[in-house]
């Protein structure tokens, strides 16, 4: 299919304006400094590249829910892109042939809608609540919007399980694309060591995990995490130095995670005991703390950057929201965000931030890590709006 750009003009009215100008008020402050460098890295981005990309995800943080509601069911999905050149763009895909749009944003012709590509990612997700299981080597589908497509990502000798699987789902085979990765995603936990929060649940190994965001619920302090560091009741201790237990943090106040075999979510909270404060922050390690100002979402294509005990500050970019992961314990996660920074055990639970402070959610798991080719690793982060709407909670911020 050929697919062609437009470049137009759009004239806001007053409350489309009112919207793009609240919504780029959350980024309105300059980027962290202690994450400015840990992008350039991971990101490979000059100084120039970095500014052009901060004004990039200016322009989607003011325009992209007023196009999206502009569109209606004629939207495709809207990202950051990287060109060739390495400079940056905000890109809004849709199914009409015409379409006005403010200055800054390119709009592109795509041949199927969100909704359709949704609704083709949801039959696979609901032939597994039917009680199908997923075939070994399928580790994971998701919607991916720059090619405008379902993507299924399977293992090396998965093509034939794959294509079983998708025809017993019925979709149309022209939204399906097949993506072949090295590595199956497995849950970041680990019984060695690092630097975060334990639990000792008394079987002779300790756990380790990352704690992700402060929160409250109802004047309680605690933490948003990863369901699978903990069980509902379970106690956590804080972590001095590797693989000891400092002092007694608090309990997992609530916990979600499937068994093996089964689907579900992948968060928690810890409700903090008496006497320990929370923080709007996020550990910077070797650099200051990063200040969590906010909970906008990014946009795919948007760089973020991940806090955990192993490997500290590591950064990539959003590549697809709402994935499906297949983890090689056996466990099914839904509606993870998949991005192309790199993790290793004992991070899980960890944060996401933007570079601007807006909390983006808690470590779930991932492929590949941060050593050699840290370029094909890919981590999946449970984002954090579901979790404060599921529990209640309301995030810390700075005042």
């Amino acid at each position: 299919m050929n697919k062609f750009i437009m470049k137009a003009r759009l004239v806001c009215t007053p409350i489309a304006l009112a919207a793009a100008m609240l919504a780029g008020s959350a980024f309105a402050a300059e980027i962290d400094p202690a994450l400015k460098s840990a992008l350039q890295r991971d990101l490979g981005l000059s100084g120039t590249q970095l500014a052009e990309y901060l004004k990039a995800e200016r322009v989607a943080a003011q325009h992209e829910a007023a196009i999206q509601r502009q569109l209606g069911r004629h939207f495709a999905g809207s990202w950051i892109e990287r060109k060739a050149d390495g400079s940056h763009g905000f890109v809004v895909g849709t199914t009409l042939s015409t379409v006005k749009a403010p200055a800054g944003v390119e709009v592109r012709h795509q041949r199927h809608s969100l909704a359709s590509l949704n609704n083709a990612k949801g039959r696979l997700d609901q032939i597994l609540a039917q009680g199908a299981k997923v075939p070994r080597g399928v580790y994971g589908w998701y919607v991916d919007l720059p090619t405008n497509s379902v993507v299924v990502s399977i293992g090396h000798g998965g093509e034939e399980a794959a294509i079983d699987f998708v025809a017993v789902s019925g979709l149309d085979v022209e939204t399906v694309r097949f993506e072949t990765v090295d590595e199956q995603p497995r849950l970041h936990m680990d019984v060695l060591g690092g630097y975060g929060i334990l639990r000792a649940p008394g079987d002779g190994y300790l756990y380790a995990c990352s704690v992700g965001f402060s929160v409250t619920q109802s004047g309680s302090p605690g933490f948003a995490t990863a369901g699978h560091c903990g069980d509902t009741g379970e106690v956590v201790y804080h972590e001095p130095s590797q693989w000891t237990l400092g002092v007694r943090l608090g309990s997992y106040a609530a916990s979600n995670f499937p068994s093996p075999g089964q689907t579900g979510p992948d968060y928690a909270w810890v409700r903090l005991d008496s006497g320990h404060t929370p923080r709007p922050v996020v550990e910077g390690y070797t650099s200051s703390d990063v200040t969590v100002r906010g909970n906008t979402e990014a946009a795919v294509g948007a760089a973020v950057c991940r806090s955990g005990r192993t490997t500290q500050w590591r950064c990539g970019t959003i590549e697809a929201k709402n994935q499906t992961v297949n983890y090689s314990s056996g466990e099914t996660v839904l509606n993870l965000t998949r991005t192309t920074a790199c993790s290793e055990s004992g991070d899980s639970g960890g944060s996401f931030i933007t570079g601007v402070g807006q909390a983006q959610g808690v470590l779930s798991g991932g492929s590949g890590g941060c050593r050699g080719a840290i370029r094909r690793s890919r981590s999946f982060f449970q984002p954090l709006n579901p979790i404060l709407q599921t529990y209640n909670l309301t995030l810390l911020t700075a005042q």
